[in-house]
């Protein structure tokens, strides 16, 4: 039995799927029980629990043979990120508790950084579980590929997609959410002794500008990218209802200025199979 945490969002929906086609039985944790009801009907178990609820996901993690970790997601934390910090201690709180045979996390690229910035909330849960009694892999994906999605209406209706990651010609680490849950989904499924991470990119590495020419493709008109300038980014970022704009704009440098990088070296990446354009063109179909 594998507990999936984050089931409902594209990740670990990948995750369980995964599992379920290899045959393996899935316990879907959830918050909303009328979220549960979809995995149930193929066959989950499903179990109600907050992520600040230690006795809950205790219950929920309970006899696992493995647990996948993906914390919800902040992205306007307040400073110190107390939101992280509570989650990564009922989450470590019920592994230790639960103790199940393994655990997989979703962390990021640049997890290992030490100027803050809006991953660290990913580095919060690798120093916490790090030294957990059982098996813990840290898998540390690229960009997602996927966060493409925001400029989908743009690209199609204006023929421009605009780009935080600058210069537009830089070629960026990006990854397929697809592979990001098929990966940890043979993870849970492997045997190791204690912590390791896995660094994880799609099969090439992709530039802003490629970016437009694919969307050019897909929608059969031009399209550019155009940059963000950074002088806008805290003034936009308010603009749209964030408190603390901080934390993402120096996750935004970081990229740009390469000390949000990989940790290991090429020979021990792990690569992903899914290219950019099936990623655009999957996002573009949703969109439809």
């Amino acid at each position: 039995m594998y507990s999936i945490t984050g089931i409902t969002g594209k990740v670990g929906g990948e995750v369980a799927r995964a599992l379920l086609n290899a045959g393996q039985a899935v316990r879907a944790v959830v918050r909303d029980a009328r979220k549960g009801t979809a995995w149930e009907e193929l066959g989950c178990d499903v179990s109600l629990a907050d992520m600040n609820d230690a006795t809950a996901l205790t219950a929920a993690f309970k006899a696992a043979t493995g647990v996948f970790v993906l914390l919800p997601p902040v992205f306007d934390p307040a400073p110190g990120f107390p939101e992280t910090r509570a989650t990564v201690e009922a989450l470590r709180r019920a592994l230790q508790a639960a103790h199940p045979q393994k655990v997989v996390c979703i962390s990021t690229i640049g997890a290992q950084a030490s100027q803050t910035n809006l991953l660290t909330q990913l580095r919060i849960m690798e120093e916490s579980f790090g030294d957990l009694p059982m098996p813990v892999a840290f898998v540390r994906p690229a960009w997602f590929m996927d966060n493409y999605a925001w400029d989908v209406a743009s690209a199609r209706d204006t023929g421009i997609i605009s780009s935080f990651l600058q210069p537009l010609n830089r070629l960026f680490p990006m990854v397929a959410t697809a592979d990001i849950g098929r990966i940890a989904a043979e993870l849970l499924q492997e045997a190791w002794i204690g912590m390791k991470v896995c660094e994880l990119e799609g099969p090439i590495r992709v530039s802003p500008n490629e970016a437009a020419l694919t969307f050019a493709t897909i929608f059969d008109r031009p399209v550019r990218a155009q940059t963000v300038a950074r002088e806008t980014w805290e003034t936009l970022f308010k603009s749209q209802g964030m408190k603390h704009p901080m934390p993402r704009i120096q996750m935004l440098e970081g990229f740009n200025e390469g000390w949000i990088r990989f940790e290991q070296g090429d020979a021990s990446r792990l690569k992903g199979r899914v290219a950019l354009k099936e990623v655009l063109q999957g996002l573009a179909k949703r969109r439809e």
